[in-house]
């Protein structure tokens, strides 16, 4: 065993879509081989994303780069490399050069505070809303002095998060604005 492990940061890619089943067959294998020392740590870069169905807020998790998983690990250990490279779904390591040492580089640490750093402001943040509405879509009120009414999209403020909405009132359509969470989708 190494007295001092020599740590970095590295990006595998790996078959999209894959990446939670990846990520845990990696911590069972660091678990199962003692390697915890060489790999500490497997991480997905994700965010926390809102969508309304129903009425109801659903919360989901969406990957910022899809097809890549961060592993913090010491490769000049051979069975840790061996480990990475042999699991189901790894495509192998991304800048990993292509001649003969198939050496991976590790990221600088500027590039892992960047991707470290969102990922540690989007737990502190408030979800977003994912799913915005386009314009003709039917939408039913579901908050304020219009609940209950229907109406179409007319107008999308992405930027706001508020919706111009056309409203049949007394058999004329009134435009009303609306914020997102104060409609939702028609079914």
């Amino acid at each position: 065993m190494a007295a001092t492990a020599e740590l970095n940061w590295y990006v595998i890619r790996a078959v999209s879509g894959q990446e939670k089943k990846i990520k845990g067959y990696l911590e069972n294998e660091v678990t199962r081989q003692k390697l915890q020392e060489f790999i500490p740590q497997v991480l997905i870069p994700s965010e926390k994303v809102y969508e309304m169905r129903n009425g109801k807020k659903r919360v989901r998790e969406r990957t910022f780069f899809p097809g890549y998983v961060m592993v913090y690990a010491d490769l000049t250990n051979g069975e840790a490399l061996h480990t990475i490279t042999s699991i189901p779904g790894v495509l192998g390591f991304l800048g990993a050069s292509e001649g003969t040492s198939k050496k991976p580089v590790p990221l600088r640490p500027s590039e892992v505070n960047r991707m470290l750093g969102t990922v540690d402001s989007v737990d502190e943040t408030v979800e977003k809303l994912e799913v915005p509405f386009i314009v003709g879509e039917t939408v039913k009120l579901i908050d304020g002095g219009f609940n209950g009414f229907t109406g179409t999209v007319h107008e999308v403020f992405e930027e706001k998060k508020k919706l111009n909405v056309m409203v049949k009132i007394f058999g004329r359509d009134q435009p009303v604005e609306l914020s997102y969470n104060q409609v939702e989708k028609q079914q």
